[in-house]
């Protein structure tokens, strides 16, 4: 059983991790939170964990974009889930460049060492090898990919929003421009953060927030709503400093999981908005039929609808999926 005290926020340090190239950190930080209340087997084990995966900006705090999903009074609270939302590695608070002030001499990592993260904090801290389940909004989605293609046996389900299997085609040249314009900058190197490297950013997040909406919402947007909604996300976007986000681009840049998504067992829900410009049910949804053997899929008309900021459309699609994993 573990104590109340390590539930809610907290922030755990394992006592090293190992990336991909064999490069090793010790004391490695992991931030988190819970919501809910684990229960447990006759043996001691939490058996209705689901574990939240963010967006490229988003860490353990979003967990609040999931209201309407999660809490007593979510209509989800029925199923008796126990929430665990971590910052992935490479993101400010956890392990990640600006947090360990390495910078530039930071590991590079990929997105299963993100997993892998993930995977190694769950076991230290609270005994999970299994998860009941694993939702995944944007690149968390590629961590849920992921997780599922490379450790199949460890999650019962899987929920994948506005995500995709492989980095290609727009999504690759945007993530290559970025890199351009993180290159472009001498200061990159520089042991002090200077304005430049900021400005830097915002450049940068104008360019992700070109993604952020579908086809149909920017259509009818005011310019000057336009302008208002990218200053915001802009000014939210710059938490992150531009080392955290240049080697969490190198990850994404080589992400793909195609030739493994055979390997997924769970039971997985994929939602996509038939409007979205960064992924698509065209190239990033039907191609997983007929190759993940137990998949649903839903594909939304966003109209108005802003996705990343509500989710009670999806309430009934999500309760259906997962009444059969209530606790």
């Amino acid at each position: 059983m573990i104590d109340d005290s390590d539930l809610g926020y907290n922030i755990y340090t394992l006592d090293e991790f190992k990336f991909d190239y064999g490069n090793i950190l010790h004391d490695v930080e992991v931030e988190y939170t819970t919501s809910g209340t684990p229960i447990y087997d006759d043996e001691g084990n939490i058996i209705n964990a689901v574990i939240l995966c963010y967006m490229y900006n988003g860490n353990y705090s979003s967990v609040i974009d999931f209201h309407q999903l999660i809490g007593p009074d979510s209509p989800l609270a029925e199923l008796n889930f126990f929430y665990i939302s971590i910052s992935s590695l490479g993101h400010p608070n956890s392990c990640s460049p600006s947090t360990t002030n390495l910078k530039y001499d930071f590991p590079s990592y990929s997105i299963k060492n993100r997993v892998d993260f993930k995977r190694k904090f769950l076991v230290e801290k609270f005994n999970i090898t299994n998860v009941l389940g694993i939702f995944g909004v944007g690149s968390g989605g590629y961590e849920a990919y992921t997780w599922a293609c490379e450790y199949p046996d460890e999650m019962e389900f899987l929920i994948i929003t506005s995500s995709s299997f492989k980095t290609n085609g727009h999504r690759y040249i945007a993530s290559r421009v970025i890199d351009s314009i993180i290159d472009s900058s001498d200061a990159y190197y520089d042991d002090l953060y200077s304005e430049s490297l900021s400005k830097i950013m915002v450049t940068i997040n104008r360019l992700i927030y070109s993604q952020h909406f579908s086809k149909k919402i920017f259509q009818n947007l005011t310019k000057f709503e336009i302008d208002a909604l990218m200053d915001d996300f802009v000014d939210e976007g710059l938490f992150m400093d531009i080392y955290d986000l240049k080697y969490g681009n190198d990850a994404i840049l080589n992400f793909d999981v195609e030739d493994k998504l055979s390997n997924i067992k769970a039971k997985t829900l994929v939602v996509s908005s038939s409007e979205d410009i960064y992924f698509s049910p065209e190239f990033d949804v039907y191609p997983l039929k007929g190759i993940i053997e137990n998949l649903e899929i839903f594909i939304f008309d966003d109209n108005d609808f802003v996705f990343y900021n509500d989710y009670s459309v999806f309430v009934d699609v999500f309760k259906e999926f997962l009444n059969e994993f209530k606790k």
